[in-house]
């Protein structure tokens, strides 16, 4: 098995012990003032704006339904902005 990162692992970890912006409008927020260290995006994330960012973007494999649930989150989640990691590994995806 490759050494891939477990997304789910990763976000888990960065949500419990980093900090995380939920929504386009806030990760758009955390990208224009450079507090983001990454973001993710659905597939299907309606925003133009966050797939040009010169941030490092991961584009999460699933539509805003299944990064919500990934995320734990009883709502839908199109994007998501890393502002600390935390313990995680997410910023090696």
């Amino acid at each position: 098995m490759s050494e891939e990162v477990d997304i789910s692992k990763a976000l888990k970890a960065a949500i419990a012990t980093g900090k995380v912006e939920f929504g386009v409008d806030q990760t758009e927020k955390a990208v224009k003032s450079g507090k983001a260290q990454m973001i993710i995006i659905s597939k299907n994330c309606p925003s133009d704006s966050l797939k040009k960012t010169s941030v490092k973007t991961h584009i999460y494999d699933g539509n805003n339904m299944e990064l919500g649930a990934l995320c734990g989150k009883p709502f839908s989640v199109s994007a998501l902005a890393v502002i600390d990691k935390g313990t995680s590994n997410i910023l090696t995806l």
